[in-house]
């Protein structure tokens, strides 16, 4: 069962609408890493027959954007998880419900605001 009453660290609960809106928006995400990923694929088994100088600094640049997209796409797959398990919108690392401003800027975002800076800064 997903849970549509999720509420953050001021309890401004998700709504339906809010949530059905942020599983829109991951799903649209997804679908565009994943084309973002084939792209660079593509491109990457083009240049392959071209290595000169140039197309070695575009492969380092496909090669980061894939990394980075890779990640992004991991990111989401696991939110929309979280989404169908009932577990969307709860910090990984405190369990604390996270703040519903944040969620509908990074929607699949797995740390409230205080642990990301705590994981990021190390305090």
């Amino acid at each position: 069962m997903v849970n549509n009453q999720i509420i953050d660290d001021r309890t401004t609960a998700l709504s339906p609408e809010d949530f059905a809106a942020l599983r829109e928006d991951l799903r649209e995400q997804l679908l565009f890493r994943r084309e973002q990923l084939r792209q660079l694929s593509d491109a990457a088994t083009q240049a392959d027959a071209f290595l000169d100088r140039h197309t070695a600094a575009q492969m380092e640049i496909r090669v980061k954007l894939a990394a980075s997209a890779g990640m992004v796409l991991t990111d989401v797959e696991a939110a929309l998880a979280r989404m169908d398990q009932g577990t969307y919108g709860t910090c990984h690392l405190c369990r604390r419900p996270m703040a519903r401003e944040q969620l509908l800027i990074v929607p699949q975002a797995r740390y409230c605001t205080r642990c990301r800076h705590v994981r990021e800064t190390g305090r």
